[in-house]
């Protein structure tokens, strides 16, 4: 994490794990407990992402320990006497299994420098294709040259690692749907464009507005209109970035899509949101409450998981000062 928690003892006394992602956090948490196990995140020096705010190592990443710090993270380990157990590294969300096999041995030679290390832990970024003509990663590519590092490591340094990744992206990102209605349907001059305005937006999907991700958009009417227009799809935020169909990869573009002629009142759904959007939503931006949630069960019976939010709940913490 970017920020060591204040509960350090009580987190590693339940038996939480923690990775020191920089040199301050190994000096912190070695001085609140000297001597106990810790796992070190490093930048392996390069990354993998679809664009740079999907890149989490190189250079222009504050995400971990630079590489070329190892002998003062060393250092630091043997000061406190920690006991370091885990190497862990994160890249991004890019699909190259050529970068992910460069990731792997770069990191595997810091695991080298630290012999207490037990587990190797390659984080997880593996890319899921929302939209036609995107690349996944392929596990079937980077698990066997992966796989053929850690034997290597094994006969060369006698020891073998317990390997993790964290594939939460890859396994949720397609298992979720977000359901709203067109409210209103706007043009502007004969350049512009034609606007989608949905009773939902940033607040329960982030990625478009913060990546230039792309997700799926499906239109349905009682009665089909049979006719389609390019439209540019967005939230209901009084926010320019409120964009639903940005430019792939590129957050302050447009790229309208071509969808069926639209009504207020026809359904949108937005698929593909299962991973970031009801956990990396921009919760009460504008004070729009949080989206009820519904789990659709295999038998296509449904139950709600979460109430929509109330104002009440919205405002609960503001205190009254009398003034």
């Amino acid at each position: 994490t970017q920020e060591l928690p204040d509960n350090i003892h009580d987190l590693v006394k339940s038996g939480v794990s923690i990775n020191a992602c920089s040199l301050r956090q190994i000096a912190t948490f070695g001085e609140a407990l000297p001597g106990a196990p810790i796992g070190l995140r490093f930048n392996p020096g390069l990354g993998s992402g679809a664009t740079n705010r999907t890149n989490v190592g190189g250079p222009a990443s504050s995400f971990g320990i630079w590489h070329e710090h190892l002998e003062e993270a060393k250092a630091l380990v043997a000061r406190y006497e920690l006991k370091v157990f885990r190497i862990h590294t994160h890249i991004g969300s890019g699909s190259d299994p050529e970068v992910w096999k460069r990731a792997s041995a770069l990191s595997l030679r810091i695991a080298a420098e630290f012999p207490s290390v037990t587990h190797f832990n390659m984080g997880g970024g593996f890319k899921v294709a929302r939209m036609e003509g995107e690349r996944a990663t392929r596990l079937q590519e980077i698990g066997p040259p992966i796989a053929g590092l850690l034997e290597e490591f094994s006969r060369e340094h006698g020891r073998e690692l317990h390997m993790e990744i964290e594939p939460g992206t890859y396994l949720m990102a397609n298992a979720g749907a977000v359901l709203s209605r067109v409210q209103d349907v706007v043009t502007t001059s004969a350049d512009g464009y034609t606007f989608l305005k949905l009773d939902c937006g940033m607040t329960e999907v982030l990625r478009p507005s913060l990546y230039g991700s792309q997700h799926p958009i499906s239109i349905l009417q009682e009665v089909p209109s049979g006719n389609s227009q390019p439209a540019i799809v967005v939230g209901h935020c009084c926010e320019s970035g409120d964009i639903l169909t940005p430019a792939e990869g590129d957050p302050e573009a447009l790229l309208p899509r071509e969808l069926p002629v639209s009504q207020p009142g026809d359904l949108a759904v937005i698929s593909d949101t299962g991973a970031y959007c009801s956990a990396m939503s921009a919760t009460n931006y504008n004070s729009f409450p949080q989206a009820a949630e519904v789990l659709l069960h295999p038998d296509r019976s449904f139950s709600l998981i979460r109430r929509r939010q109330t104002l009440e709940q919205i405002v609960q913490n503001e205190l009254d000062t009398g003034l």
